[in-house]
């Protein structure tokens, strides 16, 4: 009787198992997440506290719900700042969403930009990567994304401060 149960157990949790992996959407692309705003909100001794404005792609055509994400932010290819969220959101389809969300940054992470914008550098590479938690649906899905911001482009001219 044991040896006959534990046969139809095996079976139901593999029928399960199958019926998850169907109902998972093929060919899923990936959602993009990039770096929209940047703010200074709290300055303290050791640490400071910034806002950033997340926009989170989604190329896919179903939607996307978010129910969290973990990141770190990066610039001139040194770490920066990181930060976690626990705020939920839907991509629509074919569709974007903004998040808000806070990183913190070290005090010596904020010394080496400044001691980098005193050299009279241009622009600032930077990278966001991490995990964008999206429920038990799709489960965590990583991500990383590049870009930079060239002073020149803002009109800021050479040898003022940036801030």
């Amino acid at each position: 009787m044991n040896h006959i149960t534990r046969r139809t157990a095996l079976v139901a949790l593999a029928t399960l198992g199958l019926a998850a992996c169907a109902s998972l959407p093929l060919n899923m692309q990936p959602p993009e997440v990039s770096v929209s705003d940047l703010r200074l909100l709290n300055v303290g001794l050791l640490e400071q506290r910034f806002g950033l404005s997340l926009r989170v792609l989604n190329p896919n055509d179903a939607e996307i719900p978010v129910d969290g994400l973990s990141f770190t932010v990066e610039l001139n290819g040194k770490p920066f700042a990181k930060g976690v969220s626990n705020k939920a959101v839907t991509v629509p389809r074919l569709s974007e969403a903004m998040l808000e969300v806070e990183a913190v940054s070290s005090l010596s992470g904020l010394l080496r930009q400044f001691g980098a914008m005193a050299k009279g550098q241009e622009r600032i590479d930077y990278r966001i990567y991490g995990t964008l938690y999206t429920g038990g649906l799709f489960g965590g899905v990583p991500f990383d994304q590049k870009g930079e911001v060239d002073f020149a482009d803002l009109g800021v001219p050479a040898g003022t401060s940036r801030f």
